[in-house]
């Protein structure tokens, strides 16, 4: 029988001994401040840190270190071609943006680390999976639900969910104790290669917005003389860049920095969370931006717009599923075999220029175009022909 865990107090010291723990850490102060707890209730708690690299850049070196003065045991996964390959790249074909405004990520990428933390749970036979959401963020019923989807026999959950101390007070905590210093960053980040998103201290406010430019890495403009880029599909997957065949992760990678260099890529976006209620998010998506729209190109050059109408429609369903955390309903993976047949045919290349803070469609080539290039040579039935006598 499984258990969902809510409040911190739960992690009590009976309920550290009777347990081993599986604890989702990306170096966050959230994460810190929960290892911090289990340590100072139980010493000698069992407890497996897990960090998951999908191409953010870890750092691994202080989550090593704040792992070994406490002591617990820290692995390190790189989940990044999984990533790319099983969850950013259907969400292209998919047209995965929330509300039309902004591409989703952490929707993305919650249920991997959910499944990697059921497989290393199982693996090692622990009875607890932990993560560190809170109530304002949807990845509090994406890990929960997936997990649940998972059939995790155990206790699982987020000792935040319900009256998390403030963010203040666990940078108080921890500076006391000597863990992390008082200037650790104030912001809540979460970062893979498709994407880096802050929100929270000063963010959340969208009468008022104003970003720190220190947070954005990869769309910070550098100077840059305008460049061409040219993007392939091929059966509705990106296979190369610039005519070059390339694997995924080094595809995002490069379009990460070819795109970002001039500015583009930047996303301000409201997401609505449980009680309706919605909150502001930042991201930097110069990868995803340009690929979505390539994508979305290639199709119409390929497809009846009959068909991408009714497309649209399954997208937002399987957007939909995706932000609710319902990865492995039977709803998002029906969505998913429609999206994926009509991507089977989405073949061809997308070229770009790109310049500061703008970017012009230069020209696309359709494998199997439904495009005339010459309307001259337009030759309609005589039934539609409305000249006709």
């Amino acid at each position: 029988m499984n258990t969902v865990i809510r409040e911190l107090e739960e992690v009590d010291e009976a309920f550290l001994a009777a347990n081993r723990l599986v604890v989702l850490y990306s170096g966050g102060l959230d994460g810190t401040y929960l290892l911090y707890h289990i340590h100072r209730v139980r010493p000698s708690a069992e407890v497996i840190v897990l960090s998951c690299d999908l191409g953010g850049g870890v750092d691994t070196n202080r989550a090593r270190m704040i792992c070994a003065n406490l002591p617990f045991e820290h692995i390190v996964l790189d989940r990044t071609a999984a990533f790319v390959r099983d969850y950013a790249f259907p969400s292209i074909s998919a047209q995965a943006c929330y509300g039309g405004t902004h591409p989703i990520s952490a929707s993305l990428s919650r249920p991997l680390l959910a499944r990697t933390a059921f497989d290393e749970a199982t693996r090692r036979d622990c009875s607890v999976i932990l993560h560190t959401a809170d109530a304002t963020q949807n990845s509090l019923r994406r890990f929960n639900r997936t997990l649940a989807d998972l059939g995790f026999r155990g206790h699982y959950g987020s000792p935040f969910s319900a009256r998390p101390p403030h963010r203040r007070e666990k940078r108080w905590t921890l500076a006391e104790a000597g863990i992390i210093d008082d200037g650790a960053s104030i912001f809540s980040t979460d970062v893979n290669i498709w994407c880096r998103e802050f929100e929270a201290a000063g963010l959340d406010d969208p009468e008022k917005i104003e970003i720190p430019e220190s947070l954005f890495h990869w769309t910070r403009y550098r100077g840059t003389d305008p460049v061409e880029v040219e993007v392939s599909f091929e059966a509705g997957t990106p296979v190369a860049l610039d005519g070059v065949e390339t694997d995924g992760v080094s595809l995002l990678s490069r379009l990460n920095d070819v795109v970002g260099q001039f500015g583009l890529g930047r996303f301000i976006g409201l997401e609505e969370i449980a009680n309706g209620q919605k909150v502001q998010e930042v991201r930097e998506m110069p990868a995803a931006m340009l690929l979505m729209d390539a994508y979305r190109r290639l199709e119409q050059a390929t497809h009846p717009a009959s068909c991408i109408r009714e497309k649209m429609h399954i997208e937002q369903l399987w957007v939909q599923e995706a932000v609710e955390g319902r990865w492995l309903s039977p709803l998002r993976e029906a969505s998913q075999s429609f999206i994926s047949t009509i991507a089977a045919s989405v073949s061809g290349s997308v070229r770009y220029l790109l310049s500061e803070n703008r970017i012009l469609l230069r020209g696309l080539t359709a494998d199997a175009p439904r495009y005339v290039r010459d309307r001259s040579q337009i030759r309609l039935p005589a039934a539609q022909d409305h000249t006709a006598p």
